[in-house]
C-alpha cells in the first residue's frame, strides 16, 4: 500500500512536466491582456480584471478530482499512444487561439482517427505506433469524452455569463451595438490509469502498480477545455446558462451510447462521431441565432442603456444590470451619457435613478454619493 501511494505522488508529479501545462497557462494569460486592451479601446476602462481568465483556469477542479474518481472506479484504461496524439491536437488547438474548436471531444476524437491511421497504413514514428483502437481502447476514450463534454457543460452555465466581455460591434445601418465575447481555457487535472509497459519502455523510473499479471501507471493528465462563443441577440446572463444546458445535455447522451460499448466495442467509435458532429452543431446553431436579428444591447431613444457595471463600484452597489434602460436621474429625463452625468451632478450627495428593467418594469435605485463617485459611477454605456 505505501508503495502505491509513493508510485501515485510520483505520477501527480509529473503533471508538471507535461508542456500543456505551462502553455495553457500562458495563453490564459495572453487571452486577458488582449481583452483588456480590446476593452480599453472600446470603453476607455477595463472591464475585467487582467487576470480574470488566468484565475479561474482550474474552475473546474472540483470536476477533475471527481472525474479522477470515476475513471479509476470503473476502469478506464487509456493508452499513451492515445495520450500522446490527443496532446498534439490539444497544444495545436490552444496555439491557434481560436477556441472554438477548444472542446476536448475534437482532439479527442482526432487522437483516435491518428492512431487508426498510423494503424490502417503501418505509419510508425520514434517511441510511438498506431494500433487498433477500435478494438483496444475505443470504449473507454468515448466515455472520457462523454465526462468531459459534460464538465465543460456545467463550466459554460456556471462561468460563461460571469466572465463574458462586452464588445463594440456596428449594426447593418451603421449605428454601434454591444455583443458579448466569452473566450476562456479550463485545465482539469485528470488521474488516469495506463498500461505501465508501455510507458516504461520510453521513461524507466515512470511510477508504476501491478494488478494480478498486468502492470499498470497512474498518471496526472492535464485535459483542456478552451471555449468561445458571443452573444448579442439575447443578454449573457440568459444565453450562456442555456447553451452550456445543451452541452452538458449532449455530454449524458455521449455516455450512455458509450457505455453501450462494452458490448460491442463499434458502438463506441459512432458516439465519438456523433459527440463531434452534434458538438458542432450546437456552436453552430448558436452562433448563426445570436448573429441575426436585433440586439439586445443597443441604443435606445427612451434613455441609456447599460452595457456593462464595473466591480465594486456605485453602480455595482446600486444593483445596475446589463440591459436596463436608465430614463431618468434625479427627476430629470436622460438620452445619452452626457445628460446622465450632468444630471448625476445637480445632487452630486444623492444619485436617484429611474430604470427599466429587462422585463419592461419601471424601478427605481438610489445611492449616496461620496466625492468624486459623481466621475466614476462605474458604468459602462451604449453610445
Amino acid at each position: 500500500m505505501e508503495d502505491i501511494l509513493i508510485d501515485l505522488a510520483k505520477g501527480i508529479g509529473v503533471f508538471f512536466l507535461h508542456p500543456a501545462v505551462y502553455i495553457t497557462l500562458l495563453f490564459s494569460i495572453l487571452i486577458g491582456y488582449f481583452r483588456v486592451k480590446r476593452e480599453r479601446k472600446h470603453f476607455r476602462a477595463r472591464i475585467l480584471w487582467g487576470w480574470t481568465e488566468f484565475k479561474h483556469l482550474l474552475d473546474g477542479y472540483v470536476w477533475a478530482i471527481i472525474l479522477s474518481v470515476l475513471s479509476i472506479a470503473i476502469g478506464l484504461v487509456v493508452p499513451s499512444s492515445w495520450l500522446f496524439s490527443y496532446s498534439a491536437w490539444m497544444i495545436l488547438f490552444i496555439l491557434l487561439f481560436v477556441y472554438q474548436l477548444g472542446s476536448a471531444i475534437y482532439a479527442m476524437a482526432l487522437g483516435v482517427v491518428t492512431l487508426y491511421v498510423m494503424n490502417r497504413y503501418d505509419w510508425t514514428f520514434p517511441n510511438f505506433t498506431g494500433f487498433n483502437i477500435m478494438q483496444e481502447a475505443v470504449v473507454p476514450i468515448a466515455i472520457l469524452a462523454g465526462l468531459l463534454l459534460i464538465v465543460e457543460g456545467i463550466l459554460i452555465q456556471k462561468h460563461g455569463a460571469t466572465n463574458a466581455s462586452p464588445k463594440l460591434v456596428k449594426t447593418a445601418r451603421g449605428s454601434k451595438a454591444i455583443e458579448y465575447v466569452t473566450k476562456r481555457l479550463w485545465l482539469l487535472p485528470v488521474l488516469l490509469v495506463v498500461p505501465g509497459e508501455v510507458i516504461s519502455t520510453y521513461l524507466p523510473y515512470w511510477p508504476q502498480f501491478r494488478l494480478g499479471e498486468s502492470t499498470f501507471s497512474l498518471i496526472l493528465f492535464p485535459f483542456v477545455i478552451g471555449f468561445q462563443q458571443k452573444s448579442r441577440r439575447t443578454l449573457a446572463v440568459e444565453f450562456f446558462p442555456r447553451y452550456g444546458k445543451q452541452v452538458w445535455q449532449l455530454g449524458i447522451a455521449i455516455l450512455v451510447i458509450a457505455a453501450v460499448g462494452y458490448i460491442m466495442p463499434l458502438i463506441s467509435g459512432v458516439a465519438l462521431i456523433i459527440g463531434v458532429i452534434a458538438r458542432l452543431l450546437l456552436s453552430y446553431i448558436a452562433y448563426k441565432k445570436e448573429t441575426s436579428g436585433t440586439f439586445a444591447v443597443s441604443p435606445q431613444s427612451k434613455g441609456v442603456m447599460i452595457a456593462g457595471v464595473l466591480e465594486d463600484s456605485p453602480a455595482e452597489k446600486m444593483g445596475l444590470l446589463i440591459g436596463e434602460c436608465i430614463v431618468k436621474v434625479n427627476g430629470h429625463k436622460v438620452t445619452n451619457e452626457n445628460e446622465l452625468y450632468e444630471a448625476v451632478q445637480i445632487n452630486a450627495a444623492h444619485c436617484r435613478l429611474e430604470i427599466v428593467d429587462v422585463g419592461g418594469e419601471l424601478r427605481l435605485r438610489q445611492h449616496i454619493l461620496f466625492k468624486h463617485d459623481h466621475y466614476r459611477l462605474g458604468l459602462i454605456l451604449v453610445r
